[in-house]
């Protein structure tokens, strides 16, 4: 896998190498940890953030809920499960 280098300050370094020690991997699967962390918790924050102003659109809202309400009915379709 092609790899870089990247410019951190040497308290982050640290902090990152003491992870890495503590969990007995390599800085590197401690860093592509902490991305994917970090990456994962903005991807939460936008998708509340859409959904409070979905919310606070009644109008949206409404056909949110009626959209729901559609799909809920297709668990009645009366077809057995596979």
């Amino acid at each position: 896998m092609p790899s870089t280098s990247i410019r951190i300050d040497e308290q982050a370094l640290a902090v990152l190498r003491e992870l890495a020690r503590r969990q007995g991997q390599p800085v590197q699967s401690v860093l592509k940890q902490a991305i994917d962390s970090y990456r994962r918790e903005k991807f939460l924050e936008e998708a509340n953030s859409a959904f409070a102003a979905l919310r606070s659109n009644s109008e949206a809202w409404g056909e949110e809920q009626q959209e729901r309400d559609l799909w809920d009915q297709t668990a009645d379709d009366g077809l057995e499960e596979a």
